[in-house]
């Protein structure tokens, strides 16, 4: 004899069910309205002024580094990584690890940062300042702050929704800043932009005392994103800036996260077995535009920028690669590259310090 529901409580589910799918829809509804690109070729204001020019022939000393937001504690995975939290573990070990990472900072004494994933606002960081943060620490030094993105609240993952988010890219020079810019890339179009956010450079033009500009790009390309001509267009809009500088005759120095494999490599020198789904395909050196290089560190300098976030941190069994670096000029002579070995303690990135002399 075939069951039978009482009426009233398929009229109930019904209900629910017709709640849920109207709920639905109003939110992607809501995700898509409220999207917005932020503004290509956007001109960004310096604050501060550093200590004048820069000095040609002088060694001097730039770090990269991506702060993950100040939420990676070596224990820590994250849900796009294939771990498990969305949101630091709270607002005191978000402003933890911006004091740990701002005394290694000082530690390296450089006369250029470049800092990537520096949350301004975010339900994900406890909303906690980090671009005042490391601008008050160091406030001797220009800055330059450009929005990577403004994203709309994302209700996922459900347990702990990643919500609204605003981050982006400082730079900070001893060497005062005379002007800034951001810079759009390509994205993703459909639900894709929704998970990989906006995505740009930020250029720094830096006077030298010989009547030249140092043009230091602050950048971080895609991670996420299944679209390989995606990646390809972000890298030809990055190369034809640096072509254009390089060729007025400017020193040029690009750093940041690129969220590609830097040495083509890694796996094989680091000792990691390959992600089933890798997001840190070899970077295509043979693309770099005529006078511009890719330096990698050697020795006892070669170590991990980056490790994969889908569980806590373990050494010689996490996933590890190199992504995060430096494009130089030929102008630009270079005196020493090293990966800071911090053991992953505050950011799923390790700092990339670069020695360099402006040729005269």
């Amino acid at each position: 004899m075939r069951r039978t529901w009482p009426r009233h409580i398929l009229k109930t589910a019904g209900l629910v069910l017709g709640v849920f799918t109207a709920a639905l829809a109003g939110y992607v509804i809501y995700l898509f309205a409220s999207y917005s690109r932020i503004p290509d070729m956007q001109p960004l204001t310096p604050q501060g002024d550093g200590g004048g020019q820069l000095a040609a022939g002088e060694t001097l000393r730039a770090v990269t580094w991506n702060l993950g937001f100040a939420a990676y504690t070596q224990d820590y995975s994250f849900f796009m990584d294939g771990g498990t939290e969305s949101w630091a573990r709270s607002e005191a070990s978000v402003r933890q690890n911006m004091e740990d990472m701002i005394g290694v900072l000082r530690e390296e004494d450089a006369d250029l940062m470049l800092l990537q994933e520096v949350d301004v606002d975010g339900t994900r960081s406890h909303h906690v300042d980090e671009s005042a943060l490391l601008t008050e620490a160091f406030s001797s030094y220009a800055s330059l702050f450009a929005e990577n993105y403004d994203s709309a609240f994302l209700f996922y993952p459900f347990y702990q929704p990643h919500g609204k988010n605003k981050a982006g890219l400082l730079t900070l020079s001893q060497g005062a800043i005379d002007q800034g810019l951001r810079v759009s890339l390509p994205i993703e179009e459909g639900v894709g932009k929704l998970v990989d956010l906006d995505r740009c450079y930020s250029l720094a033009r830096i006077p030298v005392d010989n009547g030249r500009e140092l043009c230091l790009y602050n950048v971080h390309l895609s991670a996420y994103s299944q679209d390989a001509a995606v990646v390809e267009a972000q890298l030809e809009k990055l190369y034809a800036s640096l072509e254009e500088e390089y060729a007025a005759g400017n020193y040029i120095l690009c750093g940041g996260d690129f969220n590609k494999d830097l040495t083509g490599r890694s796996c094989e020198i680091f000792g990691v077995e390959p992600l089933e789904d890798p997001w840190a395909l070899p970077f295509p050196a043979e693309t770099l535009p005529q006078g511009i290089r890719l330096p990698i560190a050697q020795g006892e300098g070669l170590a991990p920028t980056c490790r994969n976030a889908d569980a806590p941190y373990e050494e010689g069994v996490s996933f590890v690669t190199y992504v995060d670096g430096f494009l130089l000029s030929d102008n630009v002579r270079l005196e020493g590259l090293r990966v800071e070995q911090t053991g992953f303690l505050y950011s799923d990135h390790n700092p990339v310090i670069l020695d360099f002399v402006l040729e005269p």
